[in-house]
C-alpha cells in the first residue's frame, strides 16, 4: 500500500503524522511511504531522516494525495485539501466532525473513507486520543498559570502561592484523561485543586491517586458555588465523538472574578463554555465577561516533538494493520476500527456526529 504523509497546513500546526522510525517499519513490511518535504521539520524530524528510512519525498502537497491509497494526518483536512480526496481512499486522522457540519458535508461529497482517531474505542478507552488529551491536560495548567499574570490583564495570582500566601484555586471540569493530567500538574505546582466528575468509581480513583486534590460531584449548583473563588477553570469534558456539552454558561462566567482564566480543552469538539470560540497559538486569548479565555483548538501542536512521538506510538499499530490487511480485513481483525469510520462512500456512519448535526446515518458496511 502507498501511505501518504502530507505537511499539515492548519495555522501553527507543527506536528507530523508519522515518525521516520515508523515509516522505516512500514517500508520494511513492503509498503511505500510518500512524505511531503518539510512535513516533519516543525517537530524536529528533517527530510533526511525520512530519506534514510526509505521514504519518497515529494515537493507538492497535492502529489501526496494523488499517489497515496492511505493518507495519514494529524488534523482534519482544510477546505483546500477536500478536492484532493477521492472515493476509495482512506483518510486516517483526527476529524472532530461533531463540531463542524461544513467539514462533515465536505468529506461526504468526496466519497473518502474517513477514520477518526478520536472515535476508535477499545475497552471503554480512546487509545488514539489519550496521548493528546494527556498533553492538553498538562499544558492547560502551564498556559493557564502563564495567562494569570498581570501583564495579560489577569489577576496576577501565582497558582502555587508562596509561604504566607494561599495558593491559587483550580477547578477542573471532568475527571477523564485530560482532567486527570490537568489536576496532576496543578497539584504539582501546589495549587488548591478540585475536580468535578459524575462517575463515582472515577472519583474514588481520583481520590486515591491525587492525594491533595479534592473531588466533587459535578452538577450546576456545585459549579456555581465554586466559581466565585476560582482562579483557573479548566474545561475537560468529553463525550466520545459527540459535541462537547455546554456546561459553562455566560451567566456562570459572570460569577467568576475579573482576571480569572478559562482554558477550554474541549474546544476542538465545540467547547464546553457558551462563550468559547476557537483561537490559535498566534492569537490564543480573548476576554469575555472579564474572564480570559484560552481556546486553542490544537493545543498539543505547541509541543510538537513530544506530541508527534506520542501520537505515532498510539496510531502505528492500527496504521500497520490497515496497510497490511486493507480496510475490510483490518476491521475484522480489530473491530474497534469500525467505530473509527465516520464517513465512507458518501455515507455518514457515526451516530454521535449525525445527532450533533441532525443528519441521517447508517452503520458502516464494507464490501
Amino acid at each position: 500500500m502507498i501511505i501518504g504523509i502530507p505537511k499539515e497546513i492548519k495555522e501553527q500546526e507543527f506536528r507530523v503524522a508519522l515518525l521516520p522510525s515508523a515509516a522505516y517499519q512500514l517500508i520494511k513490511r513492503g509498503h511505500q511511504v510518500v512524505v511531503e518535504t518539510n512535513a516533519g521539520a516543525g517537530a524536529g524530524f528533517p527530510d533526511a531522516d525520512y530519506v534514510a528510512a526509505g521514504a519518497k519525498l515529494v515537493t507538492e502537497h497535492a502529489a501526496v494525495f494523488v499517489q497515496a491509497d492511505l493518507i495519514v494526518k494529524v488534523k482534519e483536512p482544510l477546505p483546500p485539501e477536500l478536492p484532493l480526496l477521492r472515493p476509495g481512499q482512506i483518510l486516517f486522522t483526527y476529524l472532530h466532525l461533531a463540531a463542524n457540519r461544513t467539514l462533515t458535508e465536505g468529506l461526504l461529497a468526496t466519497g473518502v473513507t474517513g477514520i477518526a482517531y478520536e472515535t476508535i474505542e477499545v475497552n471503554r478507552r480512546l487509545p488514539l486520543l489519550e496521548p493528546m488529551s494527556e498533553i492538553a491536560g498538562r499544558m492547560s495548567i502551564l498556559v493557564g498559570g502563564y495567562f494569570l499574570s498581570k501583564h495579560f490583564g489577569a489577576s496576577g495570582t501565582l497558582l502555587g502561592g508562596v509561604p504566607g500566601v494561599l495558593p491559587g484555586k483550580v477547578v477542573v471540569l471532568g475527571g477523564g484523561v485530560s482532567g486527570i493530567n490537568a489536576a496532576r500538574m496543578a497539584i504539582g505546582l501546589g495549587a488548591d485543586v478540585t475536580i468535578l466528575e459524575v462517575d463515582i468509581e472515577q472519583m474514588r480513583f481520583l481520590d486515591i491517586t491525587l492525594h491533595t486534590g479534592h473531588t466533587l460531584y459535578s452538577n450546576e449548583a456545585h459549579l456555581m458555588d465554586l466559581l466565585p473563588g476560582v482562579d483557573l477553570l479548566v474545561g475537560a469534558v468529553l463525550v466520545p465523538g459527540a459535541r462537547a456539552p455546554r456546561l459553562i454558561t455566560r451567566e456562570m462566567l459572570r460569577r467568576m472574578r475579573p482576571g480569572s482564566v478559562l482554558v477550554d480543552i474541549a474546544i476542538d469538539q465545540g467547547g464546553c463554555a457558551e462563550t468559547a470560540r476557537p483561537t490559535t497559538h498566534r492569537d490564543p486569548i480573548y476576554v469575555e465577561e472579564g474572564v480570559i479565555h484560552y481556546c486553542v483548538a490544537n493545543m498539543p501542536a505547541a509541543y510538537a516533538r513530544t506530541a508527534t512521538q506520542a501520537l505515532t506510538n498510539a496510531t502505528y499499530r492500527h496504521l500497520e494493520l490497515l496497510a497490511d490487511a486493507g480496510l475490510k480485513e483490518a476491521c475484522e481483525r480489530q473491530p474497534a476500527l469500525l467505530g473509527g469510520i465516520n464517513v465512507i462512500g458518501g455515507q455518514l456512519t457515526c451516530q454521535a456526529v449525525a445527532e450533533a448535526h441532525g443528519m441521517k446515518w447508517s452503520a458502516p458496511t464494507l464490501g
